[in-house]
């Protein structure tokens, strides 16, 4: 009887963590011209985007969350093949037959199906403008000295719903093609060191390209108050600082 006891206590424990955290999990809405587009900030650089009744995901991972739970895909996007990016377990989970999944060529050896682009490609996907761009590292580097992202491997995208442009970069650091952007709405720009991008990095490129919202992403043990800091006398950029370690 005790045993038993014990058991359902567990359970009960267990069902209020998990009531807990499904809580703590933070939405925001953009208002578009088209419609509200959804941000759920589910961890790591995953994102999952609500839009017109379409579901989209940006690199699923199963390690931050339990994707049978989560609705199916009409569209995943996949920046590049490392696997905290390309998760066979969170895309399975997700993908249904229909789903498109835009990725880079470097990921076709283990997704079959997919659409590729370029750095450089524009595309539309039903019906949203893709834009990809490059996404890679000039000074973080192995110790073979090998960079973490050479160039011409990944993406980052540029997605346009309604008249609002959202830039999801990817692993990369402050690259000239980034610093080029123009009209973006919202960015998620990456700062888990030594793989991406330093606070400073951040501030770097976003003073030169003015996002109006900048959503730190992907960033790890850094800890993203300090891009709040650096920013601060940046009143056309607005900080938002969301749980996605």
């Amino acid at each position: 009887m005790k045993i038993k006891l014990a058991l359902i206590i567990v359970m009960m424990s267990l069902g209020a963590l998990t009531a807990t955290a499904q809580e703590t999990v933070k939405k925001d809405i953009i208002s578009t011209s088209a419609g509200d587009l959804e941000i759920t900030f589910i961890g790591h650089g995953s994102l999952l985007l609500t839009f017109g009744g379409r579901v989209i995901y940006i690199d699923p991972y199963s390690r931050v969350a339990d994707y049978t739970k989560l609705p199916k895909a009409d569209l995943i996007f996949l920046t590049h093949d490392h696997p905290d990016h390309l998760d066979q377990v969170a895309l399975q989970s997700v993908r249904a037959t229909d789903t498109v999944v835009v990725l880079p060529s470097v990921c076709t050896d283990r997704v079959q199906g997919g659409t590729i682009m370029k750095n450089g490609d524009i595309l539309t996907v039903l019906g949203l403008k893709v834009e990809a761009l490059p996404a890679y590292n000039i000074v973080h580097k192995r110790d073979n000295g090998q960079v973490f992202h050479p160039q011409g491997v990944g993406n980052g995208y540029v997605l346009t719903f309604g008249n609002k442009r959202i830039y999801v970069a990817g692993d990369t650091e402050n690259i000239p093609e980034m610093k080029a952007l123009q009209n973006i709405d919202c960015a998620f720009l990456p700062m888990n060191l030594p793989y991406t991008m330093t606070p400073e990095m951040v501030a770097d490129a976003a003073k030169a390209f003015k996002p109006k919202i900048l959503y730190p992403y992907h960033y790890g043990d850094t800890d993203p108050t300090r891009l709040t800091e650096l920013l601060k006398d940046t009143s056309d950029i607005e900080v938002r600082i969301r749980p996605m370690q």
